[in-house]
């Protein structure tokens, strides 16, 4: 069921991402007298589609292909590579009649919607549910690294404090793209000490691996004080408020200690030090096949922030938030391109997006989440300069202009059929990995 779940929740993002970002071209040709022929979700590759009608001198659809989207613009050469109608003389409503800045602004209509769509969904979040956080100060345990973490010189019970020597407010700060992007620098107290550790600059290629909790866990340390009871430690006696100091004679401090000794004795028998008040106690419980005995932890301890914002105030903040997100793609992308961090860590298709970004579950708050973030990567990966994508055009009308001339329609036509094989072989890659992590997971 809830693979169905994340497949819904992909078609429905994606399409109301595809049918936005495609308005936006479709809006500023007609604002400009061009005629656009055809408006379609999903490609209706050798002309098989599931719905269509015409309007106007416009016929829109649904295709079978599920790979995006695509307006038809009279007069341009695109994905329907219809040389024959190039051919004719231009006419006076066709997109290579239309001056340079005008077309520019109509390859560009697609990126921009979808920025704005980012923008508005964080804006619209960010007014309904404000923020909500662990503040950094209130961290009283540290942090719990998983492997990757301790592989970097991370232990648990650390209290990292600055990033590249910026004072850390949010705890999920640790775990922001800031960190993962590798190259930072983190300012460590242990103890007594203040200590500096390096994060590599291909950190994310072993995060992409093993999921962010194998660098540092999303919530901070809570202690081994025991705050409801039931199952086996129940019928032995523990209580609410007990301390567990010891697993089989082996010292604990932090509830994540207790975890990690209980998955060794699963289906035994082990034996708890406690203390409760002034009391020393020692019970013997056995543990089941989960590696549990029943009991939970005081998650209050971990203190939450909530700022909630007014209409306007919440502006602001989502277009940062918009902004960030944009900068980390254009970060990725550089980090990939010089070989920091493998493509195959890099890259999410379809599967890994449905998997990761949506989730199994149907909440709303998150699809929208979900969706004015792929809003904005797809604006970035809208605007590389590759032919077929509306960057690629975008390079195509800036030279023209340089030059004062445009391109070769045979020029033109070639480099939208070397864009088709990038992109069909990007798509190709990133699926081929997407099912390859999923087997691997």
């Amino acid at each position: 069921m809830s693979g169905l779940i994340m497949a819904a929740q992909l078609l429905l993002g994606l399409s109301i991402l595809v049918i936005l970002h495609e308005l936006g071209h479709f809006l500023a040709a007609r604002a400009f007298g061009i005629k656009v022929e055809k408006f379609y979700l999903f490609f209706d590759a050798w002309n098989v589609k599931l719905f269509s009608f015409k309007k106007g001198d416009c016929e829109y659809g649904i295709g079978w292909l599920p790979l995006g989207g695509y307006v038809k613009i009279a007069g341009m050469i695109d994905e329907s590579m219809d040389t024959e109608q190039m051919n004719q003389p231009a006419q006076p409503w066709e997109f290579r009649s239309k001056p340079a800045w005008q077309r520019l602004i109509v390859m560009l209509g697609g990126v921009i919607v979808n920025i704005v769509v980012g923008i508005l969904i964080f804006w619209m979040l960010t007014f309904k549910y404000g923020e909500t956080f662990i503040p950094n100060s209130s961290v009283q345990n540290g942090i719990n690294p998983g492997s990757i973490g301790k592989e970097i010189g991370l232990q648990k019970g650390d209290k990292v404090i600055a990033v590249n020597g910026n004072k850390v407010i949010r705890f999920d700060e640790l775990i922001s793209s800031k960190v993962l992007l590798g190259n930072t620098n983190l300012t460590v107290i242990r103890g007594d000490r203040t200590l500096d550790i390096k994060v590599p600059e291909n950190i994310l290629n072993k995060v992409s691996d093993l999921g962010i909790e194998a660098f540092i866990s999303r919530a901070p340390l809570l202690t081994s004080t025991v705050d409801s009871v039931y199952g086996n430690a129940l019928k032995a006696g523990l209580k609410k408020g007990d301390k567990i100091v010891a697993v089989n004679n082996a010292p604990v401090r932090f509830s994540a200690d207790v975890r990690d000794e209980l998955q060794k004795y699963k289906k035994k028998a082990v034996t708890f030090q406690i203390n409760r008040g002034t009391e020393k106690l020692t019970y013997n419980i056995p543990v089941d096949s989960a590696g549990t005995i029943g009991i939970a932890f005081n998650i209050d301890e971990i203190k939450q922030q909530t700022i909630n914002y007014g209409f306007f105030e919440a502006l602001p903040i989502g277009a940062n938030q918009a902004w960030k997100t944009f900068s980390d793609n254009a970060k990725g992308i550089w980090k990939v391109v010089t070989g920091k961090i493998q493509a195959n860590k890099a890259f999410s298709g379809p599967v890994e997006i449905a998997r990761k970004v949506y989730g199994g579950e149907w909440i709303w708050a998150r699809f929208w989440a979900s969706t004015g973030f792929i809003s904005i990567a797809l604006a970035f990966m809208n605007l590389l300069p590759i032919p077929a994508l509306d960057g690629g055009h975008v390079v195509f009308l800036i030279v023209e202009m340089i030059k004062g001339k445009p391109l070769g329609d045979k020029f033109m036509e070639r480099a939208q059929i070397v864009g088709f094989v990038l992109l069909l072989s990007l798509m190709v890659f990133v699926l081929g990995n997407d099912i390859f992590k999923a087997i691997m997971h």
